[in-house]
């Protein structure tokens, strides 16, 4: 596929999983009586993904997220030229889907961005648990890194051809229902920025935060991965008697 393409794909796959998760969150979680609350949040992140990997998997890769083309360029399995096309596509995307989301929100009487959250990340007294920095540092980087991890496997050519999108659904709703606590589960700079732009408040001061861990979790993910599953060449076969 062309790199136009490819950005495309990216543009909406990443529109998709801003509406779906963190639309979920913002219009679903808390509705009285029929709230979705933190578990279908959680499914509802890992539904996004899922359906994107089948639907542009095989355009782009499905990344939808700056961590996971760090991490896949990290472990050798994208191109570094192609790196920052993407992350600008993702960005874009999640940004529009954010206004589409700000739009349907602000329907509502009372609505109120900054005051609600708009589903944003944050830590310390931004953290929905109340977790500190140290915490929520941890918690992205482990969280980010075992991501890359299972993307890395569950697409390796060994894998079992078909199941990839699966399993890397299931593993981002698993890591949500972890961390929402925690962070409100970035794991993903361009879904992080396109909430914090409308929430306008504490959450854009602690946007660098959820570029920095996310994309450093990747990138160690991305290169244990690369270590332990690396080709390597045969051991050489010992003929007769070694001793």
């Amino acid at each position: 596929m062309s790199l136009g393409k490819r950005l495309a794909a990216e543009f909406f796959g990443t529109f998709w999983l801003v509406l779906g998760g963190c639309g979920s969150a913002v219009l679903a979680a808390g509705f009285p009586q029929l709230g979705i609350g933190f578990a279908g949040v959680a499914l509802a992140f890992g539904l996004t993904l899922l359906t994107m990997c089948y639907a542009i998997g095989h355009i782009s890769g499905c990344h939808i997220n700056p961590a996971v083309t760090c991490g896949l360029a990290a472990g050798g399995r994208f191109p570094l030229k192609d790196v920052v096309p993407y992350i600008v596509a993702q960005v874009i995307g999640g940004i529009l889907a954010g206004l589409v989301l700000y739009v349907i929100a602000s329907g509502k009487p009372g609505f109120d961005a900054a005051a609600s959250g708009f589903a944003s990340n944050g830590y310390g007294a931004h953290s929905p648990g109340g977790y500190s920095m140290g915490a929520a540092a941890l918690c992205e980087l482990v969280m980010t890194g075992f991501f890359i991890f299972i993307i890395m496997g569950a697409t390796h050519k060994s894998a079992p051809a078909g199941f990839a999108g699966i399993a890397i659904g299931l593993a981002l709703t698993l890591i949500h229902l972890i961390s929402i606590p925690v962070t409100n589960t970035s794991v993903n700079p361009a879904r992080s920025t396109a909430v914090a732009l409308f929430q306008g408040d504490w959450a854009l001061h602690q946007l660098w935060f959820f570029w920095v861990m996310p994309i450093i979790g990747g990138i160690v993910g991305g290169l244990i991965y690369r270590y332990l599953w690396s080709e390597q060449a045969p051991l050489p076969e010992i003929k007769g008697n070694p001793a």
